[in-house]
């Protein structure tokens, strides 16, 4: 696992986030390297396991990421680059089901 990826992995666990799945999209998609996929609880955890992810990216230097979905929490995209983070809450996890459109299955992936 890369530094970025540790580092945003490690802070969703510190922050309760559930659910944590990493895919890699090396060779498979211009987009990014990688995609975080996490739940949070409600609106609020949702809200603050963004906050904190992006507190933590600018500490350590990775600079100011893009940011999608903080209004209104059922979904909120964070663009690092190579790495796009995606947190939901976990009924908007499932209706997206985004795992599956990378054809991966929940219980196969490794945070």
């Amino acid at each position: 696992m890369e530094p970025l990826e540790r580092l945003i992995v490690e802070r969703l666990d510190d922050d309760k986030a559930q659910d944590i799945v990493c895919i890699d999209l090396k060779g498979k998609s211009s987009v990014a390297d990688t995609l975080i996929i996490a739940s949070g609880r409600s609106h609020r955890h949702v809200g603050a396991l963004a906050d904190h992810v992006l507190r933590a990216l600018k500490d350590a230097g990775f600079g100011k990421a893009k940011v999608e979905g903080l209004p209104a929490c059922d979904w909120v995209l964070i663009d690092v680059g190579d790495v796009v983070v995606h947190l939901f809450r976990p009924e908007v996890r499932s209706f997206y089901n985004i795992e599956k459109i990378w054809s991966l299955s929940p219980e196969g992936a490794q945070a």
